[in-house]
C-alpha cells in the first residue's frame, strides 16, 4: 500500500504538480502522513497589486493566481505593498481613517493575518488582569483546560473553570464587572469549546 502511493506521489511530481492538486482517498492521504511533503501543504498566495487597482485590489493577473490557488482548494489575498508601506508611517489613530478615504475596511496586513489564521485553522483568546493583557494563540476546537494550558500547565492540572466573556461584549460592558453586571459573563467548565475571541479567566487550584 505504502510502495503503491509513494509511486503515485512519483509520477505526480514527475509531472511538475504539487501534491495538492492530486486526487487521494482518505486511506491514502493517512498513508502519507510520515512524509512531510512540501507540495502537499496548505498554500496562501499573496498577489501584489498597484494604487490602480484599489479598492477592488482586482485584475487579470490577480484572476490568474486565483484559478491556480483554487485548484488546489487555497486562498489568495490581494494586497499594495505601496500602500501598506504608507500606512506604516502613518500613526495608529490615522490609519483607519486613510484606509476608509480609499473605500477600505482593513490594511492588507490585518486580512493576510486573519488569512493565515483561517488556513492553519487557528483562534485567538484574550486575557486580562492588573499584570497584563495579552492574547493567546490555539487550535480551533481547543477545549478550555488545554487553552488554560497555553498559558501555563499548572493551570491546566488544577482547572476548575474558566469566566469567560465575548469581546465584544467585554468592550460594550466596558469591562468584565459591567459584563457580569448585564448577565454576559458565563462560567464554563472541562468541556467548554474556546471561540475566536473569548477574553478568558481561569480558575484553578
Amino acid at each position: 500500500m505504502t510502495l503503491d502511493v509513494l509511486k503515485k506521489v512519483k509520477d505526480h511530481l514527475d509531472r511538475n504538480e504539487s501534491i495538492r492538486t492530486l486526487a487521494l482517498t482518505p486511506e491514502e492521504r493517512e498513508t502519507l502522513k510520515p512524509y512531510p511533503l512540501l507540495t502537499a501543504k496548505k498554500c496562501l498566495y499573496v498577489a501584489n497589486v498597484s494604487e490602480n487597482d484599489l479598492p477592488s485590489m482586482e485584475n487579470e493577473y490577480v484572476a490568474r493566481v486565483r484559478a491556480l490557488a483554487q485548484a488546489e482548494g487555497n486562498e489568495v489575498i490581494a494586497i499594495c505593498a505601496k500602500l501598506e508601506s504608507e500606512i506604516a508611517q502613518l500613526p495608529k489613530e490615522e490609519r483607519k481613517e486613510f484606509l476608509e478615504t480609499l473605500g477600505l475596511q482593513e490594511s492588507g496586513l490585518q486580512r493576510l493575518v486573519k488569512a493565515s489564521f483561517k488556513i492553519l485553522d487557528l483562534i485567538t483568546y484574550p486575557t486580562t488582569g492588573e499584570m497584563e493583557t495579552r492574547a493567546w494563540t490555539i487550535k480551533r476546537g481547543t477545549k478550555a483546560p488545554e487553552a488554560a494550558g497555553r498559558i501555563h500547565t499548572d493551570i491546566q492540572k488544577g482547572f476548575i473553570r474558566a469566566e469567560v466573556v465575548s469581546y465584544d461584549d467585554m468592550v460594550h460592558c466596558k469591562g468584565r464587572a459591567g459584563a457580569r453586571a448585564a448577565g454576559k459573563l458565563r462560567a464554563e467548565g472541562r468541556d467548554y469549546v474556546v471561540h475566536d475571541g473569548d477574553v478568558m479567566l481561569f480558575l484553578h487550584n
